[in-house]
C-alpha cells in the first residue's frame, strides 16, 4: 500500500474481528518474518517486520494491468514494491517505476528489484507524489507513463481510531484529500493512458469525484468477501481523456462459503487470471 503523503499516525487496515475484511494476509506464503512469495512463488518479496504488509489488495490491483501492456507503468505509493513488481511478471513488455517516499520502504523496494533480477525493467523513485518539485527532483516526468496503478491511503485523520505503529499509519492515513492524490497520479499519465486504483467500497463516491473530468471509460469492479455479501473493496479503472461512459461490473467474489478462495480469486493470486473488468 502507499506510504507517501502521510501523517505519522497509525490505524488498523481492517477491523480485527471481521474475518470477511481481513484481506491483507491472504495467499502470502510466509517464509520468515519478512520474506514472502507472491504469484504462485514467482515473486519473492521482502517486507518490513512491522508496518503495512502487502497481500490481497496488492494482487487485485496488479491483476488489472493488461497482459499486453507496454511502455512505462508507475506504481504510485509502492511500499516494498508488491504491485509494481507483480506487474513486471504479469506484463512482460512494460517497464516499472516504483514511487515511494518512506526511506525504509524504498530500501526494501530496491532490494526486491535486485533479488528478483528486475533491474533492467524497474527502478525506485524516492519522492513525495503530492509535491511537484519532489517529483521533478526524483526524475519523474509529467505525462510519461502509459499506466498508473495506485493503492492510496484509505483513511483521513480524525475519522478512524489511531493506533501506535507509525509505519503502518503512513500507509493507511492520508494528510491530503483523495482528489489531490489522483491528480498527482494523472499528471504522470499520458493521454490515452490507463489508471487503476483500489479503495474501500464505501469510498466509491469520493473515488468517482476524484477522477471526474479527468478519466473516461471508467469501470468499477466491486470486490465482495462472499457471494451475497456487500462489497468491501472496489477497483476503479479508466482511460485519461476518454469520453466513454461509466460501466459497473459484476462483483468479484473472493471466498466460498467454506472460506477457501473461489477459483477466480485463487487464479488471480497465482497470476493466472486478470481482474474481470
Amino acid at each position: 500500500m502507499a506510504t507517501l503523503w502521510r501523517d505519522r499516525l497509525r490505524v488498523p487496515a481492517f477491523p480485527s474481528s471481521a474475518v470477511s475484511n481481513s484481506l491483507e494476509d491472504d495467499m502470502v506464503q510466509v517464509m520468515t518474518e519478512s520474506d514472502n512469495r507472491f504469484l504462485g512463488g514467482r515473486l519473492l518479496l521482502r517486507q518490513g517486520g512491522s508496518g503495512h504488509r502487502a497481500g490481497t489488495d496488492a494482487m487485485l490491483l496488479a491483476s488489472a494491468i493488461p497482459r499486453d501492456a507496454s511502455g512505462l507503468l508507475f506504481d504510485a505509493g509502492a511500499g516494498a514494491g508488491a504491485v509494481g513488481l507483480s506487474a513486471v511478471i504479469l506484463a512482460p513488455d512494460i517497464r516499472v517505476g516504483l514511487i515511494e517516499l518512506e526511506p525504509q520502504a524504498c530500501a526494501l523496494a530496491r532490494e526486491n528489484i535486485s533479488r528478483n533480477g528486475f533491474g533492467d525493467r524497474s527502478e525506485v523513485f524516492e519522492a513525495d507524489l503530492l509535491d511537484a518539485a519532489s517529483r521533478r527532483a526524483a526524475g519523474l516526468r509529467p505525462v510519461s507513463a502509459s499506466a498508473v496503478l495506485t493503492n492510496p491511503p484509505f483513511f483521513e485523520p480524525g475519522r478512524v481510531r489511531v493506533t501506535p505503529d507509525p509505519q503502518k499509519a503512513l500507509a493507511h492515513v492520508g494528510a491530503a484529500p483523495l482528489e489531490d492524490w489522483a491528480r498527482a497520479c494523472l499528471s504522470l499519465l499520458e493521454p490515452g493512458g490507463l489508471f487503476v486504483m483500489i479503495h474501500r467500497a464505501d469510498a466509491l463516491a469520493d473515488c468517482l469525484a476524484a477522477v471526474k473530468g479527468r478519466l473516461g471509460g471508467v469501470a468499477i469492479l466491486p470486490v465482495a468477501p462472499r457471494e451475497g455479501e456487500p462489497a468491501i473493496r472496489i477497483l476503479l479503472r479508466g482511460v485519461k481523456g476518454s469520453k466513454a461512459p461509466l460501466r459497473l461490473c459484476a462483483p468479484l467474489v473472493l471466498h466460498s462459503r467454506d472460506g477457501s478462495f473461489t477459483p477466480l480469486a485463487d487464479a488471480i493470486h497465482r497470476g493466472e487470471a486478470a481482474a474481470p473488468f
